[in-house]
């Protein structure tokens, strides 16, 4: 079985090899292997009622395993109410088909603990399910894990109907001054009016995070410092928070799952591997309320500190639906991201397709990530995208919201400045989007060595390229609604464009802007369905670019 695994990622690897040479160790995922023994959580008093609470039966249950030197503990068909478990060394907890795992609305039932959220150390509550330095464990079946989430989140105005928003509000909660929010209750809606509530600070005492407890939401699922690791065939869903968080863990396979939340879920991401290493995600359908397959690694000061990249992974014949975003990296990458291989994913409705994000204060470097065969339908955003003026805000402006351009300044170069570069994407095709490539860095670190090749796009906006250096888009075939211009090149050097198709009765095919614009060039390129071939304005040279 190993050797059959091994074998086939050495050939997602060969596949990539025309992307570019690279010089380190192909990542070799260890796998899990469990002793031929079965704890049924039955046998330790469980009952499937979904009205007894089961915590005690079913931790018992795992802990034995565990102390027994490991096996399988079995959730059978039925509904099984349950407070929040630890996994433990050697374990699989596996559902069987008709088994629903259903977390307590009763908060009182996880306890605070110290944890990590978006990067930073905070008080949270406990998740659901959670493992903490434990090796050879997994989540296995057919069965279903639901967190339960709905009693966790709070919930956006414009993300509903009228009648939805009606029958939200007289279920209870409170809702914000501005009318425009819904929460669960005052001790969330007193931490949502603080900054950093759950940070541990030496001014703030028990008191302090038990008076926000509410808001404080756990991840459905967090494995910090775990190796070895597979989650397989399961479904993930309603989760308060993150549906699945592996944190500073290695050797995790994902394979075969279903990650589902409500649209409308606030930090409802689907997979968020921060600081983990050696990691292959495969055949997995996300369906979620924000960034579906998100890479990170600690945020600002806390994430350069701990000095853990993501790399090491291979995400392939993935399928994200609803979502922020399809394969995401940041916008906590503070710790840096390398060596990263995506492949053959389906994004369906995803606000952005591929989408990095930063911002400055970030630092960090993400670097060597090779990207193929990706294949987009309806997208409402960036069907390609890099930006490092993050704002926090969903990718796609609700109606009638109006947001600010970032004033644009150069700053000095340090530790705080974050980083994109050497990344290779081929064999897109997208059809239906906003705009096709956005590529947006700072005057200071621009964007840097970013190929985009053999590509279709079909959208409304072309192409917007500021603050970059080394841009290259090669047999790229941009059909955009918009062709003033088609694409649209502001502040940015040595910009190559080779073989490039447009829409036909073109008016601008290429506007170059600012007095740092220089050495662009076209090529290979027809100009009979353009106007206009260039323009340079706003102090860009007429030499700058370069037509042949």
């Amino acid at each position: 079985m190993y050797k059959k695994f091994v074998l086939s990622l050495l050939l997602v690897i060969g596949s990539c090899v025309g992307f570019a040479q690279t010089n380190w160790i192909l990542p070799r995922v260890a796998e899990t292997m469990f002793k031929p023994v079965t704890f049924h959580i039955t046998k330790y008093g469980a009952v499937p009622d979904g009205h007894q609470l089961n915590t005690r039966a079913i931790q018992n249950a795992i802990d034995d395993c565990s102390k027994k030197g490991g096996g399988t503990v079995l959730v059978p068909s039925g509904l099984w109410l349950t407070g929040p478990i630890v996994l433990k060394n050697n374990v699989n907890l596996n559902l069987a088909v008709g088994a629903t795992l259903l977390f307590t609305k009763d908060k009182t039932q996880y306890p605070l603990v110290k944890a990590n959220w978006e990067g930073y150390e905070q008080m949270r509550n406990q998740s659901p399910i959670s493992a903490d330095g434990a090796t050879n464990i997994a989540i296995t079946g057919k069965g279903i894990i639901d967190g339960n989430g709905d009693g966790w989140r709070m919930v956006k105005k414009d993300k509903l109907t009228e009648s939805q928003w009606k029958k939200l509000v007289a279920s209870g909660g409170i809702v914000s001054k501005d009318g425009r929010l819904w929460m669960p209750s005052e001790g969330f809606a007193k931490g949502q009016d603080m900054k950093d509530p759950g940070r541990i600070t030496p001014d703030r005492d028990e008191a302090h995070y038990q008076l926000i407890k509410d808001f404080l939401r756990p991840n459905l699922l967090v494995l910090t410092k775990c190796d070895k690791i597979l989650l397989e065939g399961v479904t993930f869903q309603n989760s308060p928070a993150w549906n699945l968080h592996p944190l500073m863990s290695s050797n995790i396979t994902v394979r075969n799952i279903q990650v589902k939340n409500p649209w409308y879920a606030q930090n409802g991401d689907g997979i968020d591997l921060e600081s983990c290493r050696n990691v292959l995600i495969e055949n997995s359908v996300f369906d979620v309320g924000d960034d579906g397959l998100c890479i990170k690694s600690g945020r600002d000061a806390d994430g350069r500190a701990r000095a853990m990249p993501t790399q090491d992974v291979i995400i392939r014949g993935c399928t994200v639906y609803a979502s922020h975003g399809g394969f995401v990296v940041g916008s906590e990458m503070s710790g840096g991201a390398k060596n990263i291989y995506v492949s053959n994913c389906t994004f369906v409705g995803s606000d952005i397709g591929l989408r990095f994000k930063t911002t400055r204060g970030r630092g960090g470097i993400v670097e060597n990530i090779f990207i193929k065969d990706i294949y987009m339908k309806d997208i409402p955003g960036d069907a390609v995208l890099f930006d490092m003026y993050y704002m926090g805000n969903d990718p796609v402006p609700m109606e009638g919201e109006k947001r600010e351009l970032p004033k644009v300044q150069m700053l000095p170069v340090d530790e705080t400045t974050p980083q994109f570069r050497n990344i290779n994407i081929s064999n897109v095709y997208c059809n239906g989007a906003k705009k096709a490539i956005f590529i947006r860095g700072l005057p200071e670190m621009h964007v840097k060595n970013i190929k985009i090749e053999n590509s279709v796009f079909q959208s409304d906006i072309g192409v917007d390229i500021q603050e970059a250096s080394g841009i290259t888009l090669n047999n790229v075939k941009v059909f955009s609604k918009n062709t003033k211009p088609v694409i649209d090149i502001i502040n940015s050097d040595n910009i190559s464009i080779n073989k490039f198709d447009y829409a036909k009765e073109t008016d601008l095919l290429i506007r170059v802007a600012g007095d740092r614009t220089k050495a662009v060039t076209i090529q290979q390129t027809s100009y009979g369905n353009t106007k206009v071939k260039a323009k340079a304005e706003l102090g860009a040279s007429e030499n700058s670019v370069q037509i042949k």
